[in-house]
């Protein structure tokens, strides 16, 4: 069921969650000797991706919105990584990592956005 609250209107939660999606089937399709290790670190970080987007969403101070964004980001980081583990070991087909990389770089560019923005109006007030 979609929800009809701001949040599922911001650009980079909704590519965050396109993203997790897709970061889940990766993670689906990983041998079965990943399954406790890179399985669960996948899911974990793309869990704490969408979740703090929407955490720092639903705060009302600037600075603490901030710092949830700064976690979703280094969650981000942490899926990038698990992209190039499943790279180096043959997991993933070069082109669909390639994909993944690129939608990771743009999240990026999207939650630095959101952060500048976030700053701004601190400084504003």
């Amino acid at each position: 069921m979609e929800g009809h609250g701001g949040l599922d209107k911001l650009e980079v939660y909704q590519r965050a969650r396109a993203f997790r999606k897709r970061m889940y089937a990766l993670a689906r399709a990983l041998p079965q000797m990943e399954r406790f290790n890179l399985l669960s670190q996948i899911i974990r970080a793309a869990t704490s991706l969408t979740n703090n987007i929407a955490e720092g969403y639903g705060r009302y101070h600037y600075q603490e919105s901030i710092q949830f964004f700064r976690i979703a980001r280094g969650s981000l980081e942490e899926l990038r990584d698990d992209i190039n583990i499943c790279l180096d070991e043959r997991y993933v087909d070069e082109v669909i990592a390639r994909e993944l990389l690129a939608e990771a770089q743009r999240i990026n560019q999207l939650i630095n956005g959101y952060i500048r923005y976030l700053k701004t109006r601190k400084e504003s007030h």
